[in-house]
């Protein structure tokens, strides 16, 4: 909020020195579960690669944007991937969809924004066609658009929320067939994949059970 009196000398010190220390005192009663803070990049599966942190901002800012309802949904499998994410705040459920999409690109990709699979058919880090990138409106829809890493997996949230707010799940909804993130992304079709993938999501501090 801006001040409209004009104040002097050590008045207008003290002034911002008092607004300092409310600040100060706010920040101290905000918890550290509460939120990651927007500046933060929480751990991802491919941090061990140079230059990914432009994906992981890239995603995080999806997740407020085109994907900003995907936090805000509680699947009913949740528990399996993370414990916390029911009592979680908005930064900490960002970064569980992140790192979830992170964890998948390994076993679409390798984390190879060029990859191309099924013949050229899927493209990039997530390995979208550009006919699911078009039918969900991306803003990359052809092969070139998502073989840029932050695009394809923008593209991917986009998907992702569509999916998992549709189902209320990210594998399953208890009845027949794959349901949410694994109706697009055969990684999470097998038990293997899928328990290592989970095994991943709940080892990580954004996922802890929150008391």
């Amino acid at each position: 909020m801006s001040l409209k009196t004009r104040l002097a000398g050590t008045s207008r010190l003290a002034g911002l020195a008092a607004a300092a220390l409310a600040l100060s005192l706010l920040s101290a009663c905000v918890t550290p579960q509460a939120t990651m803070g927007a500046n933060t990049l929480p751990p991802m599966r491919w941090d061990h690669l140079p230059g990914t942190e432009g994906w992981t901002a890239s995603t995080l800012q999806a997740l407020r944007g085109h994907g900003a309802a995907l936090p805000l949904t509680v699947p009913q499998d949740i528990d399996t991937f993370c414990p916390g994410y029911r009592n979680a705040g908005i930064e900490d459920r960002r970064a569980f969809w992140a790192g979830l999409l992170s964890a998948i690109a390994k076993y679409e990709s390798t984390w190879n924004p060029t990859a191309k699979g099924g013949g050229g058919r899927w493209i990039g880090l997530m390995q979208i066609a550009p006919g699911t990138a078009q039918a969900f409106d991306c803003t990359a829809q052809d092969r070139a658009g998502l073989q840029d890493g932050a695009a394809n997996l923008s593209c991917a949230v986009r998907i992702a929320a569509h999916q998992v707010a549709r189902d209320d799940a990210i594998v399953s909804d208890g009845t027949k067939g794959w349901r949410g993130i694994a109706r697009d992304w055969a990684p999470m079709r097998s038990a293997e994949k899928r328990a290592e993938i989970a095994a991943w999501t709940r080892a990580q501090a954004y996922c802890a059970a929150k008391g």
